[in-house]
């Protein structure tokens, strides 16, 4: 019986398997369900034995649930040899936190087969990530998103990173998670601020690859942000399987996988400028910058403006930002950050427009002209 039988045997909820040729050495599971935390210690043991794992979370996350997922470890044999509590934000993502990070990590003991749990959001995902990649030069990491967010995107796909002062994630590794543990029930202890960002990167499949999904959102959004596990749990069912198809044909961001970043040249600009504070989370951010991409490519005469409207009046319907927010904006500066976006060339402008909601493609050395009259007539005066 293979792995993905074999899970399904013991588990429940939904499984997605993650495969990257050329050997699939580094395939894993996605598990996508209701309550499902209270498996992971089945979960893991299934597909890596019993191991000796170091939990890190942040300082919302891990009173609501640590002792949660330390105990359904314990169940299930793992011995659990410390924990790392990060505080929570983005403002963690960073040079002196990593460093912590690592520290506290070896100083439990840990050896090339241990297990770091990151249990939290996107930051935490990216983090424990990035310190698994570095650890003794390699310690498996098993992702365990807690927001919306970090499920349907961060979770997956193996990007790593912290930021600098030249950008959002300037410093990061290519390194693929064990397994994915996606649980909605934790959804439910998240801000309407924090679903609605999540929800930002959802909309986003729809918007560069399936019109169709991007129609569903239409009709069962809504639903999805008040709560409804069933809309959840498909909406990141879909999520992940799009995502995961595009990481499988190109994990290094070679090519199709850069389409995942529709939106976020502008938006990652946008965080930069502003500090990685909490007055723009990253989907909204994501979701701003989806809309000056639509925009761009509509003045471009690359879709219609029909198009552009539609994606603007869905985000906006939900209570997603469409316009950057009050701030000392200054055009240079967001140009910059726009030419030094980790899918720049030599310099050059990359960005990922569209054809047509589920047309997006990756246009490159694009001329800066526009992009600059975009700002200056979007930018808050």
């Amino acid at each position: 019986m293979n792995a993905l039988a074999e899970t399904a045997r013991f588990v429940s909820g939904k499984i997605l398997r993650v495969d990257i040729p050329p050997s699939g050495a580094t395939a894993y599971d996605i598990v996508i369900g209701h309550s499902i935390l209270a498996e992971i210690g089945t979960l893991l043991r299934l597909r890596l034995g019993a191991r000796r794992c170091v939990i890190v979370t942040d300082s919302n996350v891990e009173p609501l649930y640590r002792a949660r997922c330390e105990a359904r470890l314990a169940a299930s044999g793992h011995e659990v040899v410390g924990c790392v509590t990060l505080p929570a934000g983005e403002a963690s993502k960073d040079f002196a936190h990593l460093q912590k990070t690592l520290k506290q990590i070896l100083g439990f003991g840990i050896d090339r087969q241990s297990i770091l749990v990151a249990l939290g959001g996107g930051v935490v995902g990216d983090m424990t990530g990035l310190a698994g990649a570095l650890a003794l030069r390699g310690v498996g990491v098993v992702q365990v998103p807690t927001t919306l967010l970090a499920q349907v995107d961060s979770s997956v796909g193996g990007k790593t990173g912290i930021d600098t002062g030249y950008g959002k994630n300037t410093v990061g590794a290519f390194s693929q998670p064990k397994l994915v543990v996606a649980d909605v029930a934790l959804l439910d202890s998240l801000p309407e601020r924090e679903m609605r960002a999540g929800y930002a990167e959802i909309v986003k499949y729809g918007i560069i690859r399936d019109e169709a999904f991007f129609r569903w959102c239409l009709g069962h959004g809504g639903k999805l942000l008040n709560g409804d596990h069933g809309a959840q749990v498909q909406a990141i069912e879909a999520s992940c399987a799009a995502k995961a198809a595009i990481v499988a044909a190109d994990e290094r961001e070679a090519g199709e996988r850069a389409l995942l970043n529709f939106g976020h040249t502008f938006g990652h600009a946008m965080e930069a400028a502003m500090g990685f504070g909490g007055r723009l989370n990253h989907g909204e951010a994501v979701a701003v910058g989806m809309i000056l991409a639509m925009r761009l490519s509509a003045r471009l005469g690359l879709c219609s403006p029909d198009d552009s409207d539609a994606v603007r009046m869905h985000l906006a319907d939900v209570g997603l930002p469409v316009s950057p927010p009050p701030f000392s904006w200054n055009v240079d500066e967001l140009m910059r950050f726009m030419t030094q976006d980790k899918k720049a060339e030599s310099g050059r402008l990359t960005l990922i427009l569209s054809r047509g909601i589920g047309k997006a493609f990756v246009a490159r050395d694009v001329d800066p002209a526009p992009v600059r009259q975009l700002w200056e007539e979007v930018l808050p005066r």
